[in-house]
């Protein structure tokens, strides 16, 4: 009697999937640097520098305190409209620098030399044009905004095919149908990456302009209590720009996907 020899079921290894296993590594990086962080500044800081521990502490007292989040508003509305008009700004003399060649002539080198610069030089000569006032907040933020992603149209408009043009030429496209209609969408990837670029700018730029201005915003707040010795209260200012930064490039990556389903950031 002959005996059929019974299949034995191995067990498959545990695979994660790629996202999972992505945001274990963020999460235990994290983990990391917290203890680090936590380590360090007990053994080597006076007990008044924030740590981990302490703005764990200090967070709900914050979270409940109403000048933080009128703080946080101020700061908040002056990055979003200074970031809205630097963007169109930048769009349109992009565009221009790129289709024109006098108006590259004339204003590369500058927006160049600008965007070189560093921005905080331009605190002192805008308090004297505006005085102490949030309009000088608002100009940096907005001019912050404006370099990067003028230059980053400008350079996808010049990178444009040009027998994309010849095309439109032959059907009698009218210049603004080039501008707006090829030009403009084959620089998409120029300006998301620009804009980019122009978010953490913004930020910059206002907290900057609250600091040496001395305006109400998260800048002075993280300034005042940093000078008070209440560093971990300023951390968690210093968290919630981070989170704002991280918001800002989530909402433009959702855009991304829900409006430009064809374009893929290479990278994952």
């Amino acid at each position: 009697m002959t005996t059929v020899p019974h299949e034995v079921a191995l067990a498959r290894p545990l695979r994660l999937g790629a996202g999972l296993h992505r945001s274990l590594i963020r999460v235990g990086t994290g983990i990391v640097l917290l203890a680090l962080w936590e380590g360090l500044v007990t053994w080597f800081a006076p007990s008044f520098v924030a740590r981990p521990s302490g703005v764990a502490r200090a967070l709900p007292g914050v979270l409940t305190d109403p000048n933080f989040w009128s703080s946080a508003k101020v700061t908040v509305v002056a990055v979003l409209e200074g970031l809205a008009i630097g963007v169109v700004l930048g769009v349109l003399v992009g565009l221009t620098m790129g289709r024109l060649r006098t108006a590259d002539r004339l204003l590369r080198f500058y927006v160049s030399a600008f965007f070189a610069m560093p921005i905080i030089a331009m605190v002192p000569v805008m308090t004297l044009w505006f005085g102490y006032t949030g309009t000088v907040r608002l100009t940096i933020v907005t001019l912050g905004a404006f370099l990067p992603v003028c230059l980053n149209v400008y350079d996808g408009t010049r990178s444009l095919p040009p027998h994309y043009v010849e095309v439109a030429r032959a059907y009698h496209a009218r210049w603004w149908n080039v501008w707006f209609g090829i030009a403009l969408p084959a620089s998409l990837p120029y300006l998301l990456a620009g804009f980019r670029l122009a978010s953490g700018r913004a930020l910059v730029a206002a907290v900057i302009a609250e600091y040496i201005v001395a305006l109400k915003g998260l800048g002075y707040f993280i300034l005042f209590d940093s000078r008070s010795f209440h560093q971990n209260e300023a951390a968690v200012a210093v968290l919630a720009l981070a989170l704002l930064g991280v918001g800002i490039n989530a909402a433009a990556d959702l855009a991304t996907r829900r409006f430009l389903p064809w374009y893929r950031r290479s990278g994952g």
